[in-house]
């Protein structure tokens, strides 16, 4: 018997072949605009008050709404990512974030300006799980914390954009206009519609649920119940949701006031604090892709615990040490482990549930804790006001600490494959 030589057809592409990496193009563009976004509000904030007449508490007030939206968005978006689709919902939250944030631009008062940013703020929360849930069920499983890393340097990436053209911007063209910048990303939801395609597993999972076979979720059945109903999927959602609750708690109440801690408590001058800023994330962008390859190699827990609690312990090292001489080299340090838990906890979490419910479980128990930590900017803004900005960055230090542990000592990795229905 002759054998025969089968060669793969040349006039099929890479991205035909590998399909994740023309979605890996996506999520990181639209994770690139999400991190710009978020950044938005931290970089105009002083114009916001002095615009608006804000006191402190306002001004915080301004990013726990923000997270409120996103609270929301990531909690029914994980729901419609498993009812849905994954990509449906990038595309819808990639337009509504765009269009809203755009026209956050044209807000003439406080409230108006409250009400456009938590619409889309709601798009940006939707936004973030679909993108991490999809590529998570695309890539294959040995390289999946390294893409998924890789991905989330589109985030960081995202704040270095911002905090560059926030200081070329803001000084000469007023806050108003780095807002209108955000209508670009509707290209984007416009390509990703047209050329994206769900995920075998999501195809195959949603198949089997609507014949009623799947025995992680039967036909019909609430994905919400379907999570609470199983003890072991019930613990997981509850860990889960408290880490991140903790994690988004220091994450968010750093991002809103560091910028103004080092403009007004440190006395840096707008530009030279951008340039620390753009400093800090570009060293995050690096530490995310060392930390998403030692995942892979090593574990995704203590990588994880290693990121959380080493930026647990230097927050008060840069608080209490800094001079202006090594300010800035304080400041890259504290971007390297800064970035490492933001590089881990997609995969880590997502791998902790079944294909049925995934999108719901890492949407509700990651936007639960965004609602959480809803309080943070506005409790940084309440001691700003009776002590310092520093001495609530130091409070967001113990959450922290809290939020590596209850992984390192309740939660195992790579409970469930991504890959599979």
């Amino acid at each position: 018997m002759k054998s025969v030589a089968i060669t793969a057809d040349p006039s099929i592409s890479s991205t035909q072949k590998q399909p994740w990496k023309l979605a890996f193009v996506f999520c990181f563009l639209v994770l690139l605009c999400d991190g710009a976004d978020v950044g938005i509000l931290a970089f105009t904030l002083s114009s916001l008050k002095l615009e608006f007449g804000l006191t402190n508490v306002q001004a915080g007030a301004l990013g726990s709404w923000s997270l409120i939206g996103m609270g929301i968005g990531g909690f029914f978006g994980g729901w419609a990512c498993d009812r849905f689709g994954r990509v449906r919902v990038m595309v819808t939250a990639t337009a509504l974030f765009a269009l809203l944030s755009g026209c956050v631009g044209f807000a003439q008062t406080y409230e108006q300006f409250i009400i456009l940013r938590v619409g889309a703020c709601i798009g940006l929360g939707s936004l973030y799980v679909a993108a991490n849930t999809l590529m998570s069920e695309m890539v294959p499983t040995q390289h999946r914390t390294t893409v998924l890393a890789t991905i989330m340097t589109g985030y960081t990436l995202g704040s270095l954009v911002i905090s560059s053209l926030s200081a070329w911007i803001i000084p000469d063209y007023g806050w108003r206009m780095i807002y209108f910048i955000s209508f670009i990303p509707i290209i984007l939801s416009v390509l990703m519609h047209f050329t994206l395609s769900e995920p075998q597993s999501w195809k195959e999972s949603r198949a089997l649920k609507l014949k009623g076979l799947n025995s992680n979720i039967e036909k019909r059945k609430n994905s919400y119940r379907a999570i609470f109903e199983s003890p072991r999927h019930r613990i997981m959602f509850i860990l889960w949701t408290m880490s991140s609750t903790l994690l988004l708690f220091g994450y968010f109440g750093v991002s809103n006031w560091l910028p103004t801690y080092l403009e007004t408590e440190l006395g840096i001058n707008f530009k030279e604090m951008a340039i620390y800023m753009a400093g800090t994330y570009l060293t995050m962008m690096f530490a995310k892709v060392i930390a998403g390859l030692l995942a892979d190699k090593i574990g995704r827990k203590i990588v994880f615990a290693f990121g959380t609690m080493g930026t647990a312990l230097f927050i008060p090292v840069l608080i209490y040490m800094h001079t202006p001489e090594n300010i800035g080299w304080l400041m890259i340090a504290f971007g390297f482990l800064y970035g490492i838990p933001y590089a881990i906890n997609a995969t880590y979490l997502t791998e902790s549930f079944p294909t049925a419910i995934r999108g719901t479980a890492m949407g509700g128990s990651y936007n639960i804790g965004r609602i959480g930590s809803a309080l943070a900017p506005l409790t940084i803004g309440y001691m700003a006001m009776h002590n310092s900005i520093g001495a609530g960055l130091l409070l967001m230090a113990g959450a922290y600490f809290l939020c590596g542990l209850i992984p390192t000592l309740f939660i195992k990795e790579k409970q469930y494959d991504p890959q599979e229905a």
